[in-house]
């Protein structure tokens, strides 16, 4: 019985000659930040731009999700908790994650307008050149949600915050 390699193992074969053409992060370190192994479920040609349009959902996950705390007059009630305690040190963060994220979405309309497998891998560069800056401020921001969450849940006594 021949043993047939898996999606998986086909997509880290077929990722290494464009990693080595336009010196891409390593599969891993992609994979791990943005679960990029979903891309051995489709079948393409254009396999840069399966990879950052997996990369992209996560950025535009982000996005939306700052977006919902920058204005959230139209956002769950769950929101307006989490920004009630906002300092001014927190704003920016929270303005510089979503410039970040934001000239993202720009860039990434005019490469759905017009393939370049060039722009492509040089997108998936820019964005984990800059990711490691973007977590570290979403970690800071969670690290203040979660204090003006806990801050809300003494007001109203329910006791508990992890």
């Amino acid at each position: 019985m021949t043993k047939e390699k898996s999606g998986l193992e086909e997509l880290k074969k077929d990722y290494e000659p464009f990693k080595l053409k336009y010196k891409l992060p390593d599969f891993r370190q992609l994979n791990e930040e943005f679960d990029i192994e979903k891309v051995a479920e489709i079948e393409t040609d254009f396999l840069l731009r399966e990879i950052r349009k997996n990369i992209m959902d996560k950025v535009i996950a982000y996005l939306r999700f700052v977006e919902m705390l920058l204005n959230p007059s139209n956002a769950p009630l769950f929101f307006m908790s989490l920004v009630k305690g906002f300092e001014s040190q927190d704003k920016r963060i929270l303005e510089r994650i979503y410039e970040k994220l934001g000239h993202f979405e720009i860039d990434v309309i005019e490469l759905d307008c017009r393939y370049s497998e060039k722009e492509e891998a040089e997108m998936i560069n820019k964005i984990t050149k800059e990711w490691k800056t973007i977590s570290d401020d979403m970690i800071a921001l969670v690290e203040v949600l979660r204090r003006n969450w806990c801050q809300k849940s003494k007001t109203d006594d329910r006791g508990y915050c992890g």
